[in-house]
């Protein structure tokens, strides 16, 4: 059977160096205020690489190899999976900015989401057919193989098809904040479909929140058809509107070609979010999850964002799942 690779990034914006790093490249006069493109929250890590490696750990023991895609960082997690996997036999490797940038250095440093995925598929030895997770994304329950590609090797993907008119109208519509219209999520899709052409300019497929199946020729065989996509994309130290969501393209492209399989949402998918102001949306969400007996992928989104009660429910939630007590861990700082 074809290998599948798994794919994460993952930065410690705590982390000094990283800091001033990120410091010295502001201040770049396009109008956008360290809250839209350097917002702590975009960078800090509250122990969700943790949460993420040991998901694929216990739910997919078929993967593999395990990337994990970060700035001269290292989260140790080959270490974690030693002390909490030690039967486990998938090889865990850091892979620098430097290595998916080479050729193109002059872009680095960068603090990017959105240009680190448009380099992702030159991870040296990347196999054809990868998933890429934020480190904000876990399994909740095994996964096999055809969870996430078909019999006939297609990724399957979770998303829908959405009209390219009704993001046009809400960016229109949308009001300017210092000075300028924010860049959202949505945003860097329809700049995707546009990137196509075509069919595209009317209808573009909407992510949701959950591992990204991918194939790496792909994106090889689009850039080198197109480099100035690749160079326009990757070359923004931090985001910008015009921007493309590389997966995006990717998704919807195989969509008009029949190249990928859409999936709704349904319950497999389960997104949570700790959001101080909403403690009793939270817990809400939360009771479903606890629930739901068919979820296999989850989204843990601004976990950093949420209070402690909040933050602790959450994490305990994931650790039974997972069979880890994380709080434990991170209270003895233990994560090797």
């Amino acid at each position: 059977m074809e290998p599948i690779d798994i794919v994460i990034t993952w930065v410690d914006g705590d982390d000094p160096v990283h800091k001033a790093k990120r410091r010295q490249f502001l201040g770049n006069g396009r109008g956008e205020s360290f809250e839209e493109v350097a917002a702590p929250t975009r960078f800090r890590s509250v122990g969700e690489i943790y949460f993420c490696v040991a998901s694929i750990l216990r739910f997919a023991p078929f993967v593999h190899h395990i990337y994990i895609v970060t700035d001269a960082q290292d989260p140790h997690a080959d270490e974690f999976a030693r002390r909490y996997f030690p039967d486990n036999r998938i090889p865990i490797t850091v892979v620098d900015h430097r290595e998916i940038f080479r050729g193109y250095e002059s872009f680095l440093p960068t603090f990017n989401s959105l240009s680190i995925e448009t380099m992702l598929w030159r991870i040296p030895g990347l196999s054809e057919r990868f998933v890429y997770f934020n480190d904000d994304v876990l399994l909740i329950a095994p996964v096999t193989p055809e969870d996430w590609f078909d019999e006939q090797g297609r990724p399957v993907v979770f998303g829908y098809w959405h009209k390219t008119f009704t993001t046009r109208l809400e960016r229109w519509l949308r009001l300017p904040r210092h000075g300028h219209k924010a860049f959202t999520y949505k945003d860097s899709m329809l700049n995707a479909a546009d990137r196509l052409g075509g069919e595209a300019r009317s209808r573009f497929v909407r992510m949701i929140h959950a591992p990204l199946v991918l194939r790496r020729s792909i994106f090889e065989r689009c850039y080198a058809k197109h480099p100035d996509w690749l160079v326009e994309n990757a070359r923004w130290r931090f985001r910008h509107a015009l921007q493309f969501n590389p997966q995006s393209l990717f998704f919807t492209w195989s969509a008009l070609h029949n190249a990928c399989v859409l999936k709704r949402q349904g319950k497999e998918v389960i997104c949570l979010q700790a959001v101080p102001e909403q403690a009793e949306k939270c817990a809400q969400q939360l009771q479903a999850a606890m629930a739901n007996t068919e979820a296999k992928f989850c989204c843990v989104n601004s976990l950093d964002l949420g209070t402690p009660e909040q933050q602790r429910s959450i994490v305990e939630w994931i650790g039974r799942r997972l069979g880890i007590d994380f709080l434990a861990m991170h209270k003895n700082g233990n994560k090797k």
